[in-house]
């Protein structure tokens, strides 16, 4: 856990109170150049749940340098226990941002996650947008976690920034399994933004955005995630519980 930034700790989940801009500037850019590594954990109150359900999953993303608040929900509880977040940080903003930084600075990045198809139209995508994106390698996200061979195969394309769309909490135990194994790099689990990326699913317009109402757009346009959505109503009826 990097000691050296604000934390609001929500539901024992420390998130790190800085915008993106403060993040990025202050912090990543110097850490990428000084080729220190990093761990960053977008967590949403999904992800809270998820760690307040299983302790070893709790104890494994406590060891990032940096959680960021990726969900409104999180936001707006800071707010009700009246230590709010300074912003929401959404990790797919973040890592777009982070992609295009890299062509800047030409550094490389390695994908990993997603189905081989998805992925391909991903990098097709990320060549369009960023023609000089050094892209150190790609792996579908269709493993077995103990599978040692795959994490050789990124470590020797030495990249700096690892992006991994497993999903969680797989993409987060993926990279802390092998995390010490590496030298240096930035490792970022990103959920589905592949899929975004790729074109295969959309991200809520701007103005739901606004109003906070991605989650709703999310339901419907894939209602499948009923259960997940359940999760954040249980975790806003716990901060508030606990409030009082």
């Amino acid at each position: 856990m990097s000691e050296q930034v604000n934390h609001v700790t929500i539901m024992d989940v420390p998130f790190t109170n800085l915008t993106q801009k403060e993040l990025l500037d202050q912090h990543i850019y110097n850490r990428l150049h000084r080729l220190e590594k990093t761990f960053i954990v977008t967590a949403n109150p999904e992800i809270v749940m998820m760690a307040k359900e299983n302790n070893r999953f709790h104890s494994l993303i406590n060891r990032a340098d940096y959680i960021i608040p990726d969900g409104t929900g999180i936001v707006m509880a800071s707010k009700v226990i009246r230590n709010p977040i300074k912003e929401r940080v959404p990790g797919f903003d973040l890592m777009t941002h982070l992609i295009g930084y890299a062509e800047d600075q030409d550094l490389s990045c390695f994908f990993l996650g997603a189905k081989q198809e998805v992925l391909d139209k991903m990098i097709d995508r990320i060549k369009d947008l960023h023609p000089y994106l050094k892209i150190a390698g790609v792996h579908h996200g269709y493993f077995d976690l103990e599978d040692r061979e795959i994490a050789e195969s990124v470590k020797k394309t030495k990249p700096d920034l690892v992006f991994v769309a497993l999903g969680s909490p797989a993409q987060e135990k993926w990279i802390m399994k092998y995390y010490e194994e590496f030298n240096k790099g930035l490792f970022m689990g990103v959920g589905g933004s592949f899929d975004v990326i790729a074109g295969e699913v959309k991200r809520a317009p701007a103005i739901w955005i606004k109003f906070h109402l991605e989650w709703l757009y999310r339901l419907i346009k894939q209602p499948f995630r009923w259960k997940r959505i359940l999760k954040v109503f249980e975790f806003m009826f716990r901060i508030i519980i606990r409030k009082h």
